[in-house]
């Protein structure tokens, strides 16, 4: 009985305790809850198995009570039947007869009371075991409640520290902007294209120095030259000349022309 009180007073220990308050004194809740849901857990083990066992003595016990019972009510139909027969020998004149299952009756009887006895003393101490197995019973329900309490509040307190986390690194983020000048991305994007336009410039200029690009600026210098001719020509009232030769162009203008060239 002893060790049945010490486990209802564990439970009765455990379902009592005030996780808030627990966790208010903890310097790391999260380790305290993760503690807290260990020893629930090993507790709840050994209560289910000490409750475990103190059902099946009951058990045991309602077993033997229940066979004091029946044996009782069988000792008491063997003396029923004993003291009938005892009756009937009488009425038959068998007296040495109808005295032996007389004795027969008494001793049932007295088997019958002894029985009853049994039963009947046994009867408080099955009432008290079943209250405390019953208590042992509301104690497990309410542990287990207060362990999916402490998972709970530790799955919510893990989330919580996860999500103050992802708070820290954005705030780290956002502090390294100027939050002063909001075109400061849009400034440093400006710096980034100045540069590329300035790198494809120089490219630029790089393919003017090839040699290809000096003879086309070759050409382009004699179509200046030639068109600086023809505008002379007709400043000094001269004939507009003529690309190709027509009805109008003279030997001595062909001359001209090719002596111009040949200058230049």
């Amino acid at each position: 009985m002893a060790e049945k009180q010490s486990i209802l007073g564990r439970i009765a220990q455990l379902t009592r305790a005030n996780i808030n308050a627990l966790l208010d004194r903890a310097e790391d809740p999260q380790k305290m809850l993760d503690q807290l849901v260990r020893d629930y857990t090993s507790s709840i083990a050994e209560a289910e198995e000490a409750v475990a066992v103190t059902i099946g003595n009951l058990r045991l016990a309602e077993r033997d009570y229940n066979e004091d019972v029946a044996e009782g009510k069988d000792w008491g139909n063997k003396a029923q039947a004993a003291l009938g027969q005892a009756k009937r020998l009488e009425e038959q004149g068998k007296g040495s007869d109808a005295e032996r299952f007389q004795n027969l009756a008494r001793i049932a009887v007295t088997k019958q009371i002894s029985a009853e006895k049994e039963a009947k003393a046994a009867e408080p101490m099955l009432n008290a075991q079943n209250e405390v197995v019953d208590k042992l019973k509301d104690g497990l329900v309410q542990m287990r409640s207060q362990l999916d309490n402490l998972k709970n509040k530790r799955d919510e307190l893990v989330a919580r520290a996860k999500s103050a986390q992802a708070q820290g690194t954005v705030q780290a983020a956002i502090s390294s902007i100027n939050v002063l000048d909001p075109t400061t991305e849009i400034s440093r994007y400006e710096d980034q294209v100045r540069r590329e336009e300035a790198r494809v410039q120089g490219q630029a200029e790089i393919a003017a120095t090839s040699l290809e690009a000096q003879f086309d600026e070759l050409r382009d210098f004699g179509m200046e030259a030639e068109v600086e001719a023809r505008m002379l020509e007709l400043s000094g009232g001269g004939a507009p000349a003529q690309i190709e030769g027509g009805e109008g162009d003279s030997e001595e203008e062909g001359q001209d022309q090719e002596q111009k060239h040949e200058e230049w």
